[in-house]
């Protein structure tokens, strides 16, 4: 799937240039932590850090049904994932907006359990069960799926905001 990309001068060096989509996806893919921001059901926003998977052109996480982050998406689904590095000077920070969908067709949540425990080693292996994943250890997981509506890239380094819009 590719994008529509846009460089926004107004917070981007003179010279900046778009950063190109198959960079932002490579790193959306490699990524090991993102923050989740979602919202409470009396409005206030509610972030939390999380492992998750980049497939298909998705980003997939998961969480235990009683967990905050799980009741906010009963309410509102709009969610928002982060990932980047603290550095002022380098890196490419990115936010990926859009909704959350359950992900309950056993099929697909095999895939992602092999693709959690590929990219997270055996610590995060899932079995799957009746439409969630299921831990070894006990307890369940719910899986969501945010297919992007927007991504905002920002570069630092050589400041460049890029915008895909999907």
């Amino acid at each position: 799937m590719e994008p529509t990309t846009k460089l926004d001068a107004r917070f981007s060096d003179a010279n900046a240039t778009p950063t190109p989509w198959a960079e932002a996806s490579d790193q959306l893919e490699r990524a090991e932590t993102y923050w989740l921001s979602t919202v409470r059901s009396d409005g206030r926003p509610h972030v939390t850090t999380l492992l998750a998977v980049w497939q298909d052109d998705a980003i997939f996480f998961c969480t235990g049904a009683e967990e905050q982050k799980a009741r906010n998406l009963e309410q509102n689904r709009n969610c928002a994932l982060t990932t980047g590095a603290s550095a002022l000077h380098e890196g490419l920070d990115l936010v990926v907006e859009g909704v959350a969908e359950r992900v309950t067709d056993p099929g697909k949540l095999k895939r992602l359990a092999g693709a959690w425990e590929s990219k997270y080693g055996s610590d995060w292996h899932f079995d799957v069960g009746d439409g969630v994943f299921t831990h070894p250890q006990g307890g369940e997981a719910l899986v969501f799926e945010v297919a992007p509506a927007k991504v905002l890239g920002f570069r630092k380094g050589e400041y460049s905001q890029t915008r895909w819009r999907f």
